[in-house]
């Protein structure tokens, strides 16, 4: 009888070979792809971080340098004009840097960028970000 237990187990394991194979097969499959979903995941994080990091630094330098331009001049024009960039610098301070996980990260990015371009409009100047990027990629010293 034991010989019989023996030959049902051996025709088990080959019959249930491909079912075993295709659950192990997907079990690490799945384990590699969240790993390599992790890491793609991290480095889109990192490289999109990376602009609009750099978008608003230079949004909140465009700001400051003119507001310190704005701030010796006393007609009215001027005087809208430095509240316009004053409420920009504001936008930008409070700006949660440190959350990687702010919910309203695309709804605040809008609103600077709509108050850069309202300031840009009121200062005359050309409101596209990438215009000056690579405008200053050409100098060289």
């Amino acid at each position: 009888m034991a010989s019989v237990s023996e030959s049902d187990d051996l025709f088990d394991c080959i019959l249930m070979a491909d079912d075993r194979f295709h659950v192990e097969g997907y079990r690490e499959g799945y384990e590699e792809g969240t790993r390599e979903g992790l890491l793609e995941g991290r480095n889109h994080g990192m490289v999109h971080g990376a602009r609009l990091s750099a978008e608003l630094s230079f949004y909140h330098g465009f700001a400051v340098t003119w507001k310190y331009l704005l701030q010796t001049n006393v007609d009215a024009k001027s005087k809208k004009r430095l509240k316009a960039v004053e409420s920009l610098i504001g936008l930008i301070s409070k700006f949660p840097f440190e959350d990687s996980q702010y919910e309203n990260l695309q709804e605040d990015t809008e609103r600077v960028r709509a108050k850069f371009r309202q300031v840009c409009s009121l200062l005359n100047v050309t409101a596209d970000f990438r215009d000056y990027v690579s405008g200053s990629a050409t100098m060289s010293f």
